[in-house]
């Protein structure tokens, strides 16, 4: 199989791997759509590797022992591979299980946990299967596209009655405008690179505010009225983004940390009441809700996605995100 692999800093190529094999439960999937996240950091970085990507949408293709996927099924691929038995696991937060599965050791194939590659290894309760009238890059939005702040959401119990602050415009935080504006929501966005911000507007958010400006926080709270925000999402993962956030929060407000780094004063969350979730993913249970926001979400995701690539471009739509003017991009492996 063709697999996408880093050389050195901004030098990309497609390598070839050994076609990984099934096992029990672990099953290969055939990737249609590779949604890709920050992996580009890696390729500005130069980081040699050729296990890239973690999101990914296709058709099961060989299966060993499955009961719950068959050969022909369109699924979406969730992230990581946890051991599927645990307490966290067996309530649908895979995601910070503690037991991950190593599945090349666990089929002796070479290669198969990356998504930039036409075939991947998946456990079987890690595919949620796509409705046959859901094209699968649509489908494959219910990863990190719109997975992160879906399950800040959830987590917030966000609806229409609620002002919405996000910081950060890039893809993760237009695909919480997106679940937002799904909600009914009110979305106030922070960002301050043009592009992204235009598109933000575009994809549903009433007005964005650039950090940059000496009185953004001022901005925000004439917004809501001086009281601040209902509930918040911080994707950005820059170090000021979450003490600003938590300062444009209503009292007994709720926020949620998507994006990775930085540090909040414990003294702000007590004095405010504030409620605090952090999210990397959301409940397997709700999998099939995402989706189905996914599905719904029409001309807005349509927008959302920006650009796609042949996989042998990969270097090019990397050279794009760096630029930032982009949304959501997506890599199909076989063209």
């Amino acid at each position: 199989m063709q697999v996408a692999a880093i050389e050195g800093p901004r030098q990309a190529r497609l390598i070839t791997a050994p076609d990984p094999t099934p096992k029990d439960d672990i099953v290969v999937v055939k990737v249609l759509s590779a949604p890709m996240c920050t992996e580009y950091h890696a390729f500005r970085d130069g980081q040699v590797t050729s296990c890239l990507g973690h999101e990914a949408a296709g058709v099961v293709v060989a299966v060993d022992r499955a009961t719950r996927v068959k050969v022909g099924d369109r699924v979406v691929v969730q992230p990581q591979t946890g051991c599927g038995r645990c307490s966290l696991c067996r309530a649908g937060d895979h995601i910070h299980c503690a037991y991950q599965r190593d599945l090349l050791n666990e089929t002796g194939s070479a290669a198969g946990t990356a998504t930039y590659a036409q075939f991947l290894l998946k456990p079987e309760y890690l595919l949620t299967p796509v409705p046959d009238d859901v094209d699968l890059d649509t489908a494959a939005m219910a990863c990190c596209g719109l997975g992160p702040t879906f399950g800040a959401m959830e987590r917030m119990g966000v609806m229409a009655f609620d002002t919405v602050i996000i910081t950060g415009m890039g893809p993760v935080g237009m695909g919480g405008v997106i679940n937002a504006k799904f909600r009914g929501a009110r979305v106030l966005g922070v960002e301050s690179h043009p592009y992204r911000a235009t598109l933000a507007l575009d994809l549903g958010a009433e007005a964005i505010v650039n950090p940059r400006d000496s009185d953004a926080r001022k901005q925000l709270l004439d917004l809501t009225d001086g009281l601040g925000a209902d509930a918040a999402v911080e994707t950005s993962g820059t170090a000021d983004a979450k003490p600003f956030l938590l300062d444009v929060t209503r009292a007994r407000g709720q926020v949620a940390f998507v994006g990775w780094g930085g540090n909040v004063s414990a003294d702000t969350l007590i004095s405010k009441g504030l409620t605090v979730h952090g999210v990397w993913h959301y409940n397997l249970n709700f999998a099939e809700r995402a989706l189905e926001v996914a599905a719904r979400s029409g001309p807005r995701l349509h927008r959302f996605i920006t650009h796609t690539f042949p996989m042998s471009a990969v270097a090019a739509a990397w050279e794009l995100q760096l630029t930032g003017e982009c949304g959501k991009v997506v890599l199909h492996p076989w063209d």
